[in-house]
């Protein structure tokens, strides 16, 4: 898969403890770098090592949105699914 900052992408990122994040970002690798620096959201602050678990490539910022909220509804063991399909290879949407 090619990317490109042209895109956008849903992700999540997993803390020491476990703990999921998703968010979105046209560029994934620099927004990693932040939540480990403890910059970004309030979440990312109290721990600086996360680890990208899940990505998912959008064209628009608007989808991108779209499939985070659908993402953050979701119960744990759905997101854990979408992390091991992604580790697979597998197709992610829903």
């Amino acid at each position: 898969m090619c990317f490109t900052n042209d895109m956008h992408f849903v992700y999540m990122v997993q803390n020491s403890y476990g703990d999921l994040y998703t968010g979105i970002t046209n560029n994934h690798e620099q927004r990693l770098r932040y939540h480990n620096e403890r910059r970004g959201a309030q979440f990312t602050k109290r721990d600086s090592k996360f680890e990208l678990v899940f990505l998912e490539q959008h064209t628009t910022s608007a989808q991108a949105r779209k499939r985070e909220i659908q993402i953050k509804k979701r119960r744990r063991e759905k997101k854990d699914e979408l992390i091991s399909r992604y580790r697979e290879g597998s197709p992610t949407s829903l």
